[in-house]
């Protein structure tokens, strides 16, 4: 079973579910703050994240030691997507890290009853960048995400950054196009990071970018699935 922790809206910290830690929390362009944090129970080297917009929580994920995207779940609509078990390549930190670059081609199924076909390719640029005091890597991806009948929905592509030490990506700038033609350009990339006694940590609130956020609009349902399966991995 699945389970969707109960997260208030309106708090002004973020507290972890029973047996788990909070590790840092990520202030990030485009108007949300991520908690990212460990739990007991699970596999080890398994990590989660919870995204807060200025509305409260939006939705959360769990990825194993090598970011695959192991389920994730948007907290507005109780949309659930899980890794199907079987894939011609799964996704590999290891690899990428290892080698510099890494494909990957598996599946997601929803508790909808949809599946969906993702298709990509991350690689090391070879360029560090320090924010806030936390050394990541750039990376380079992009990524089709087909539908069941492999019809092509959307195609992404732009840079991440991964952090070696704590064993995750976090969002970048990325540009996108659907399967109507439309486009978009986003900016997720982190600003700033509080470790435990640091200030800001547990923070619910975004800091950065909210005035434009309020005026973008809002995706449509698929849109807002497939952003929050590619954000699963940071």
């Amino acid at each position: 079973m699945l389970t969707i922790f109960a997260l208030p809206a309106s708090a002004a910290n973020f507290t972890p579910p029973q047996g788990c830690k909070l590790e840092v929390t990520v202030q990030n362009r485009g108007c949300t703050v991520s908690q990212h944090y460990r739990c007991g129970s699970d596999t080890p080297g398994d990590q989660w994240v919870t995204y807060y917009t200025p509305d409260g929580p939006s939705y959360q994920s769990r990825i194993d030691r090598e970011t695959r995207w192991m389920e994730s779940t948007d907290l507005t609509t109780g949309l659930v997507d899980t890794l199907e078990p079987d894939a011609k390549d799964h996704a590999s930190f290891s690899t990428l890290l290892k080698t510099g670059s890494d494909d990957f081609d598996f599946w997601t199924s929803s508790n909808t009853g949809e599946r969906l076909h993702h298709v990509g390719r991350d690689e090391l640029t070879g360029e560090k960048v320090d924010i806030n005091g936390v050394e990541l890597e750039i990376t380079r991806f992009q990524l089709t995400t087909y539908s069941e009948a492999g019809d092509a929905l959307i195609h992404r592509e732009g840079q991440q950054f991964v952090s070696r030490a704590q064993g995750r990506f976090y969002g970048g700038v990325e540009q996108s196009e659907d399967w109507t033609g439309a486009s978009e350009k986003t900016n997720d990339s982190p600003v700033s990071f509080a470790f435990p006694g640091q200030p800001g940590f547990g923070s619910t609130k975004p800091e950065y970018d909210c005035d434009l956020q309020m005026v973008r609009g809002q995706r449509p349902d698929l849109m807002r699935q497939l952003r929050i399966l590619k954000e699963a991995r940071t």
